[in-house]
């Protein structure tokens, strides 16, 4: 039988060995193992590739110098006191060799205690933080580095995304690479906030402590490196035991981090140092800045860099002018204060008795009736048409075109001179003054010494029914004081950089003379009577002043306006609802206040006596018989039947009397001229009645005449 060649079976009936394989699991670490590998390799490559092209698009070190949010806006005082910062404030730029080594220490300590030898960031930190959020279950403990917080603060916002902090990580790095650790500190120290709009430690150093930041010491150090953490709920003027408890915790930090041994950190008494006072009770200043500030929208249009904004508010007549009105305003009453110099310079300005209560500046912006305070335009538009304050009126009862004024307490006085009628408030007298020059001529008064509101001419404008703002009226006031030259308002000096270069400077306009210096001087004669004597008697200070007081019906206004030694300040008094105030006057409260702050404002200015003497022009020191009214070159003549002749054409006695034709008047009237007016037209001029004698002044006694509309004030 033939024999098959088929292989046989090993023994037991089984294959071959074949060559073992891993297990799945080994294969699949393997394999994580390089995708991990590769994965890490290639992130680690665009990390590199993202922190170079990061860095090299970073600006340069001057540039994030320079960089800020918002424009700073300092506010100075006269002599040079911060009244203000608005938006963010940053202080001037501390160098890193000129930061107090405490204040380096306490931060680096407290915020980011491996800084100098991390690279921007810190692994360390992370784990720990991570750690905190297992445990905790939220994010209780940040791992910011320095250099992060500082790269969020000037290129990022505080959204809490992982997206952002990534970009947060890659621009720490780029940082890291593109500047020393020195330089990234002095960064971090000039822009880190430490809330109150403090930015920075020369500005933190300020306004908490009042002095720069390179003179921190160590316990000031403790505080301010403490605010990083919360601003708000550890700010010195917000909170300050919360301050010293947390500046306390910053010290042990430093202690247990090397930079203060034990007994140095023991040795600092944090209860010692001295913190800058809450301004709260100096919030009247903001009166002042309000207004103020709008204006350099006109000075510097186009300006958006950190500026400081020296202005001519004096701290201690400020100071004086808000205690005045909060000191004197009746209850349930606000007041308003306005104080110039010489210059136009706004001294002070309170706008109400409460900043924080009510910001609305009645200073500036409320329009209030000044009562007998509008007698300063009637009696010095008697005074320029050839009234002298001795001249002799009538006081006594009279109707003008329907309207029937009336004195204060209901008394005529008779026949007194000018400068009585003024110091004792003679409403009648103001209306027989007012219908005598003309209603629209004290309108056009008002307005050259700078009223700027609607005035009506009606009889009873003349005691004050045309609304006025508190600085229109000082500033009218200012310009008698300044002998008939006008006085601009202006609260600004000079505008320069955080760096001291000067961007604006003021420069006065050139002043107008508004009217002759005798009329001012008048004027001021008569005023200087109303406080010596009459109704402004409460405003004395012991030195010379001039002032007129204002009430209007039923005692809804008080005002006092006068001036003092080169100062002339005003003083508003009422409700905002204009509803009445009992006991409301002029003389009294407003007065008052006036003389309290005057005694301050004026109490290192020389005693000045006033210049009353009436040095008139020629054509008020005719004889009597030859007297005018006013200037003979604005005066005008009549023919026989009364018709108004040009002096300079007048036509002679032989030409046809029926038709007048002025081209063929001859250009100097003959020798026989006749006089420019009759006699007839002369005597009812001057005022004189038949067979009465010429008055010993030139100008006519006021004369009541009939007249026409309601009252609308009644007091002095």
């Amino acid at each position: 039988m033939a024999r098959r060649d088929t292989p046989r079976r090993s023994t037991g009936g089984r294959s071959d060995p074949q060559p073992a394989r891993g297990s799945k699991l080994g294969r699949l670490f393997r394999r994580t193992m390089v995708w991990g590998a590769g994965f890490a390799l290639l992130g680690a490559i665009t990390l590199v590739v993202a922190v170079a092209v990061t860095m090299r698009s970073l600006p340069g070190y001057q540039e994030l110098k320079s960089t800020q949010t918002g424009q700073m806006i300092v506010v100075r005082a006269a002599d040079g006191t911060e009244l203000v910062t608005l938006g963010p404030s940053y202080g001037k730029w501390v160098p890193y060799e000129r930061i107090p080594q405490p204040m380096r220490d306490a931060m680096v300590s407290v915020e980011d205690r491996r800084y100098r030898s991390h690279w921007g960031v810190d692994p360390i930190g992370i784990i720990r933080s991570l750690m905190v959020r297992v445990e905790s279950g939220s994010w209780k403990q940040g791992g910011s580095t320095i250099t992060q917080q500082l790269a969020r603060n000037i290129f990022l916002n505080n959204t809490k995304t992982f997206a952002r902090k990534a970009r947060e990580w890659i621009l720490a790095l780029a940082l890291e690479q593109k500047f020393s650790k020195d330089q990234i500190l002095e960064l971090y120290l000039n822009k880190v906030y430490f809330g109150g709009g403090a930015y920075g430690i020369d500005s933190a150093a300020r306004k908490f402590f009042g002095h720069s930041g390179e003179e921190i010491t160590l316990p000031e150090a403790a505080i301010i490196a403490g605010l990083v953490k919360a601003p708000s709920r550890y700010s010195p003027t917000a909170d300050a035991k919360a301050a010293v408890g947390r500046a306390g915790v910053v010290l042990q930090t430093m202690e247990s981090n090397g930079y203060l041994t034990v007994q140095e950190a023991q040795a600092v008494d944090l209860k010692k140092v001295k913190m800058v006072e809450d301004r709260a009770g100096q919030n009247s200043a903001r009166y002042f800045t309000d207004w103020a500030l709008p204006q350099l929208d006109i000075i510097l249009p186009e300006n958006d860099q950190p500026i400081e904004v020296w202005t001519t508010l004096d701290p201690v007549m400020q100071k004086a002018a808000t205690s005045a009105i909060a000191g004197f305003a009746p209850k349930g009453a606000q007041g308003a204060l306005v104080s110039l110099d010489r210059d136009g310079a706004v001294l002070a300005m309170v706008g109400g008795t409460d900043y924080v209560s009510s910001n609305y500046n009645r200073a500036v912006n409320a329009v209030r009736q000044p009562g007998s305070a509008w007698k300063l335009f009637v009696y010095l538009t008697a005074l320029e048409a050839g009234y002298t304050p001795d001249d002799r009126v009538v006081d006594e009862p009279v109707t003008i075109e329907g309207w029937t004024p009336r004195n204060d307490g209901g008394r005529y006085a008779g026949e007194i001179d000018l400068r009585t009628a003024f110091a004792y408030s003679k409403n009648t007298v103001a209306a027989q003054l007012g219908n005598e020059v003309g209603f629209g001529q004290i309108a056009n008064m008002a307005r050259r010494f700078g009223i700027t509101t609607p005035i009506n001419t009606l009889p009873s404008m003349v005691l004050g029914s045309s609304e006025a703002r508190v600085i229109d009226m000082v500033r009218a006031f200012a310009s008698v004081q300044a002998k008939g030259m006008s006085v601009m308002p202006y609260g600004i000096r000079k505008v320069t950089t955080t760096e001291g270069e000067l961007l604006y400077q003021y420069r006065p306009e050139s002043a107008q003379q508004l009217v002759p210096p005798y009329v001012a001087a008048g004027m001021t004669d008569l005023m200087q009577t109303a406080v010596n004597i009459g109704t402004g008697r409460a405003a004395q200070i012991g030195r010379p002043v001039a002032g007129k007081t204002g009430t209007t019906s039923s005692n809804k206004d008080g005002w006092f306006l006068g001036f003092s030694s080169g100062i002339t300040t005003g003083v508003w008094m009422g409700r905002d609802d204009a509803k009445a105030v009992p006991g409301l006057q002029g003389g009294a409260a407003p007065a008052r206040a006036f003389a309290a702050f005057m005694k301050v404002a004026t109490a290192k200015r020389p005693v000045e006596k006033f210049d009353t003497e009436l040095k008139l022009p020629e054509w008020q020191l005719e004889p009597d018989d030859e007297a005018m009214l006013v200037n003979p070159d604005d005066y005008f003549y009549v023919d026989e039947q009364g018709n108004l002749v040009d002096p300079s054409r007048r036509r002679g006695r032989e030409e046809d009397d029926s038709v007048f034709n002025p081209d063929a008047l001859p250009e100097d009237p003959p020798p026989d001229v006749p006089q420019a007016a009759n006699d007839d037209f002369l005597s009812r001029a001057t005022g004189r009645r038949d067979n009465e004698a010429a008055p010993s002044v030139n100008v006519p006694r006021v004369r009541p005449v009939q007249p026409q509309r309601p009252p609308a004030n009644t007091n002095p």
